[in-house]
């Protein structure tokens, strides 16, 4: 981290305060009220001024952030700091950037042909500690994302297709089963698939149910409400992306297969032992080196959860701004760590094998007349 210049800024404001005050003094009858006020603060400032030779510049001053320019400074009178709060949560998705359209692939192994499942306006991304492949609820594995929203939220169809599953019982398999972990959701067979296979998407834990079975819906129309119904601690939808076949034991990572907004991008790495097995629910963090934000992600769990088909991956996190990251995981009580540059609309991939370290491997680079992958159409009977 480079070191802040020597220069003290507040202090020169605070001098200019005090000269700027110095006529009103040499002419008490004539205060004004904008004069008395320029005096008020000239005085407070110098009763926090420091002196000359203090030590380094007060953390105040400091958490401030970058220092304003001489020239600007000069026309400064007061020279007050405040320490900012610490940047909280994400914000809603309606101050992020709009999503890349569907179907985007910048290389022909992508495939981020969904939208999101809630409103622009709404929080649309996975809460962290609810990602793919966690590991809770009793040891059960986690085979999709959690995205926090309030009762009530509309759920969106992230894609074109017929409704095959439409309330209690899609785990199960029982219809009206009120007992089913999923509580109330929908199933949806899309108009098209991946490498031939049918591609569904899953959502879970509604309140209210709109669709109905041989439904077909378009991307965007409302599937029903958010809610909690099932095995929940609170209200979230529960998101997942099946292949191939409609059931628990064929998902894949949905933050491969969503849009990210346009100029972010996602990280995937492939995170293993000596033995070249993986490391299972292992802690990675990612660092901006732009803003200094910590965020940290876990490999997948033992259980029912798959890889992708090319990348092989344990670990996705998707959503990150374009830019430079430093990647750390603690490994045999030894910190080990590299960056990785995050391009805007694309993957970036990486390995990790214990005693070898990372590696960052380079998609390969796409021609100039690359046209985005179209996704598989699939033959899927509509209602008359």
């Amino acid at each position: 981290m480079n070191k802040m210049p020597k220069t003290n800024h507040a202090i020169r404001s605070t001098q200019y305060a005090v000269r700027s005050a110095s006529p009103v003094t040499r002419h008490p009858p004539r205060i004004t009220n904008y004069q008395l006020l320029i005096t008020i603060f000239a005085l407070l400032a110098s009763c926090v001024t420091p002196s000359a030779g203090a030590g380094p510049t007060p953390a105040a001053a400091t958490a401030a952030g970058p220092a304003t320019p001489p020239e600007v400074q000069e026309m400064t009178a007061a020279p007050l700091r405040f320490v900012l709060p610490s940047p909280g949560e994400e914000p809603v998705s309606g101050w992020r950037p709009p999503l890349y359209p569907v179907p985007w692939a910048v290389y022909s192994y992508d495939h981020f042909y969904f939208t999101r499942p809630n409103p622009a306006d709404q929080v649309n991304w996975p809460q962290p500690d609810y990602r793919y492949g966690g590991v809770f609820f009793d040891s059960i594995v986690h085979t999709g994302i959690d995205i926090d929203a309030k009762t009530g939220t509309p759920v969106l169809a992230s894609g074109p297709g017929t409704v095959v599953w439409a309330g209690w019982g899609l785990y199960s398999g029982v219809v009206d089963n009120d007992s089913d972990p999923y509580g109330q959701a929908v199933s949806i067979r899309h108009d098209f698939g991946y490498q031939g296979k049918p591609l569904y998407t899953v959502y879970a834990h509604m309140l209210k149910v709109d669709v109905t079975v041989g439904q077909h819906v378009e991307n965007g129309e409302q599937l029903g409400l958010v809610g909690e119904t099932g095995n929940t601690t609170g209200p979230h939808l529960h998101f997942e992306v099946r292949l191939e076949y409609n059931t628990f034991h064929h998902t894949l990572n949905p933050e491969l297969w969503l849009a990210p907004p346009q100029g972010w991008g996602v990280l995937v790495g492939q995170l293993n032992q000596k033995n070249g097995e993986p490391l299972h629910t292992y802690p990675v963090r990612v660092i901006s080196e732009e803003t200094g934000r910590v965020r940290e992600v876990r490999t997948y769990g033992t259980g029912a959860t798959n890889s992708d088909p090319y990348y092989k991956e344990n670990m996705v996190l998707s959503d990150l701004p374009a830019g430079l990251y430093r990647v750390t995981l603690i490994y045999n009580e030894r910190e080990q760590q590299f960056w990785v540059q995050i391009y805007p609309g694309q993957v970036t991939y990486f390995t990790f094998k214990a005693g070898s370290g990372f590696q960052l491997v380079a998609p390969p680079t796409p021609a100039l007349d690359f046209v985005p992958t179209t996704p598989t159409p699939t033959h899927t009977k509509r209602p008359r």
